[in-house]
Formats: structure tokens, C-alpha cells, sequence
């Protein structure tokens, strides 16, 4: 079982991350817009990645792939930070969360439209057992509300769901590290609209606030997104990375207890062992499902179903 090879960790090491916006994002409000953060987070990022790509000497990507790197920066980042932040201002953090976590489902059902990708009968079961877990994390502390901003979220995690896609595409030609990193770039660039706002937040912001930043643009970001398209350059299929998501809620709901002191409720605990359950099932069920280096863990490239085409030789980072 060789982890390092496998989709697994990178995706655990991204939903992990991908829990820390949740709180910090609260904490870093008290002093930044919504705009002026997501530009500052990215361009914190941006710093960090910048210095990764010199040092490792990452190539670029080529000009005829130039548009699906600013697709990917575009729906992924700048589009659907401000989509996001506009539907999840509307409605209530229930209903947000169950909306969004409906992700992994479109996902998967967009890689089967377009790349073929079918899952097995257990791992469709283990996405509903999921999904009943987000329903009892969310619901039954909260209050549903149903507004306009519901199509907006709607519309994120289409868009969400779509990033995964491109990024998955990109990942046939390009490591990880180069499909994320550049769209980030990208997507930084596309962002500086908010500047004039972000830099004069920035100024008078106490220096916890800066802290609080600068763990957005580390961890979740700079990192969860780049082992994000490492985790989906290497999975068999695309909603075996992107099922992982589902964890999401439950580990955002732990980094509230760790790091503001938020009490997890019952419903928080039960939803969060339900989520759990199914992503077992979803991963280790089936005839290969406990085999982290095998068909799971392994990245087929050339043929979206997982059938193994010619040996290619992929692009390598480095000059």
C-alpha cells in the first residue's frame, strides 16, 4: 500500500485544508469585505506559489492550452468566489452547506456525461448514505431557507463541479502541481478587481486578522488546491477524488471547536460518523475498493473509463 501513489492522501490533505475556510473566513469578516479577502487570499497565495514554480522551475502551460487554464481560473476562482459569497449572504448556514454539498454529486454525474466514468452500485449507495449524513450535520441545528440565493448556490456548485472537470482534463496532459498553480495564478489576476479594497483593508488590519489571512492562503488555497489536482491526476475516476467532499462539513465543524471554541452538537457528531460510514463504503466496497495503491489509487491515463490505453509519457514540471 503505497500512499504516496495514491489519490487518497493528496484528497485527504485537501478536505482537511478545504475545513479551515469556514472559520477563518468568520474571523477574517470582522475586518475584510468579502471581495477585498478572496483577492487578498489568492494574491497571499499567488506569493507563495510564485516562489514554488521558480524554485522547481515548473513550465508554463502551452499556448493551445492557455483557454482551458482560463476556464479553469475563471469558473473555479473568480467566478465562483463572487457566486458563492452573493448566495451564501442570502441564506442561512444550513442551507448553504447542504446545497454546496450536493458537489460530488454533479460531479460525478458530469464525468459520466462526459468522460464516461461509471460507478459502481455501492458507490452510488454510499453517495445517498453521505448525503443523509450532510442532511442530519446541517438540518437539524439550522433553519432551511429558500430564496433567490438558493439558485445562486446552485449555480456554484455547478461551477465548482465544472473546476473539477477542467481540472481533470488538464491533469492528462499536466501534473498536478502545474494545472492547479496556474490556474490560481490566473485566477489571482482576474481577481485584482478588489485591490484598491484589499489593500486599504489590509493597512489597518490588526495583525491577528493578518494571521487569520494568511492561514486562508496557505493552507486551503496554496496547498488544498494543488493536492487537489495531484489527488485527481491520480484516481481512476473523477468521483472517487471528489466524493472525499462530502467530508468537508463535518471536519469544518471540528475546526470550529478547535480553533473558535464552537461546541459540536449531537446532530454535528451523528452526521459526521453517517458521512464517514458512506465514504467507507464508497472507497472500500466492491471487489477492489480496500486496494489504496490498486485500481483506486492508481491514475489510468488516456482513457476516462479507466481503461488502460498506450503508455504516454506525460509532460514533466521541471525545465
Amino acid at each position: 500500500m503505497d500512499l504516496r501513489n495514491s489519490y487518497h492522501l493528496y484528497a485527504i490533505i485537501t478536505v482537511i485544508t478545504w475545513s479551515l475556510p469556514n472559520v477563518f473566513t468568520r474571523l477574517a469578516s470582522a475586518y475584510f469585505t468579502a471581495p477585498s479577502l478572496a483577492f487578498l487570499r489568492f494574491l497571499f497565495a499567488s506569493v507563495i506559489l510564485l516562489v514554488v514554480v521558480l524554485v522547481a522551475r515548473i513550465r508554463p502551460p502551452k499556448l493551445h492550452d492557455l483557454p482551458w487554464f482560463i476556464l479553469s481560473a475563471l469558473v473555479g476562482f473568480t467566478v465562483y468566489m463572487v457566486v458563492f459569497s452573493y448566495g451564501q449572504s442570502m441564506v442561512g448556514s444550513a442551507t448553504g452547506s447542504l446545497i454546496i454539498a450536493t458537489s460530488p454529486v454533479v460531479t460525478a454525474l458530469m464525468a459520466l456525461a462526459l468522460f464516461k466514468e461509471r460507478l459502481a452500485a455501492h458507490q452510488w449507495v454510499a453517495t445517498g448514505i453521505e448525503f443523509v449524513g450532510v442532511i442530519v450535520l446541517t438540518v437539524f441545528e439550522g433553519v432551511l431557507t429558500f430564496n433567490s440565493g438558493v439558485f445562486w448556490l446552485l449555480l456554484a456548485v455547478v461551477l465548482i463541479s465544472a473546476y473539477n472537470i477542467i481540472q481533470r482534463k488538464l491533469t492528462r496532459n499536466y501534473t498536478g502541481m502545474q494545472a492547479s498553480i496556474y490556474s490560481i495564478l490566473l485566477g489571482t489576476v482576474f481577481l485584482f478587481v478588489s485591490a484598491p479594497g484589499g489593500f486599504t483593508e489590509i493597512a489597518v488590519a490588526p495583525p491577528e486578522a493578518i494571521g487569520d489571512l494568511l492561514v486562508l492562503a496557505i493552507g486551503p488555497t496554496a496547498i488544498g488546491y494543488v493536492t487537489w489536482s495531484i489527488a485527481m491526476s491520480k484516481g481512476g475516476k473523477t468521483a472517487q477524488v471528489s466524493n472525499y467532499m462530502f467530508v468537508t462539513p463535518f471536519l469544518a465543524a471540528l475546526a470550529g471547536f478547535i480553533f473558535a471554541g464552537e461546541v459540536p452538537t449531537w446532530s454535528t457528531l451523528l452526521g459526521g460518523v453517517i458521512i464517514l460510514l458512506g465514504v467507507a463504503l464508497f472507497t472500500f466496497g466492491g471487489n477492489d475498493g480496500g486496494r489504496f495503491g490498486g485500481k483506486l489509487g492508481g491514475n489510468v491515463r488516456g482513457r476516462p473509463g479507466g481503461k488502460r490505453a498506450k503508455p504516454t509519457r506525460p509532460a514533466h514540471p521541471m525545465r
